[in-house]
């Protein structure tokens, strides 16, 4: 077999498998990720004492351990959890479904493992923003009639997103290289599916340089796609002035 022949038969529909598993995890992981991040942006910036407090509990876990180590607990670590779980209800009587469901399936473990802790620096983003709006809006809001709910939702949500659209955006274009971690959970996405390419045809420099021209693209793709958001979004007078053209 030709070396064009394989790479046209063989392994760029191999890497094209790989590639749609990898958006299959990246999109649902990015789009909660943004949620999470905006409630819980919200809740440590406005929110009771208690709630501040969990949050911040949160976000310090997620941010302050290797990613990996998350992936390989959620996948790994939850069984043995079941397990715990099994030997005590099981004798009570209780359906095995009460504790079967912390055993997750590959891909249910990795878009948790990413969804959770990119919505842990997502929130950062968010807090931040909502921290830099100035008071006089609040006030200015207070004295129209707003009640907190509504100068949040009109006001401050509206303004802390677009300030912080920057970091969020960044955070998803981590997410799609770290996309690649899935690999240690048996996915074979886009970097598993080049491992197993490279050491099945014994070419890892074409397999891998394909595999970077892969994630290049996707980074690319993201970036411009946040960068028409960006401008979608813009207020003219709101952030940085630039230079006109």
């Amino acid at each position: 077999m030709g070396t064009w022949e394989l790479y046209s038969t063989k392994v760029i529909p191999a890497l094209n498998q790989g590639l749609w598993l990898s958006v299959l995890i990246i999109v649902p992981s990015a789009v909660l990720g943004v949620a999470i991040g905006v409630l819980a942006g919200a809740g440590r910036a406005a929110g009771p004492v208690w709630l501040r407090t969990l949050l911040d509990l949160y976000v310090s876990a997620f941010r302050g351990t290797p990613l990996v180590v998350q992936l390989t607990m959620w996948y790994y670590g939850l069984p043995g959890v079941s397990r715990w779980l099994g030997s005590i209800l099981g004798p009570l009587g209780l359906p095995e479904f009460s504790w079967r469901f912390l055993v997750l399936s590959p891909y249910a473990a990795s878009v948790t493992a990413f969804t959770l802790c990119s919505g842990a620096y997502q929130s950062e983003y968010i807090r931040g923003a909502i921290l830099s709006i100035r008071r006089g809006q609040f006030l200015a809001a207070e004295s129209l009639g707003f009640s907190r709910a509504q100068t949040f939702w009109h006001i401050t949500a509206p303004v802390a997103i677009r300030r912080a659209l920057h970091g969020c955006g960044n955070e998803i274009i981590y997410l799609i290289k770290y996309s690649s971690l899935a690999l240690i959970v048996t996915i074979r996405e886009l970097t598993g599916q080049s491992k197993m390419l490279a050491s099945f045809y014994f070419r890892p420099l074409e397999c891998y340089l394909l595999t970077a021209l892969y994630y290049l693209a996707l980074v690319s793709l993201a970036t411009f796609f946040l960068g028409w958001l960006e401008r979608r979004l813009r207020i003219p007078g709101l952030g940085p002035a630039r230079a006109e053209k």
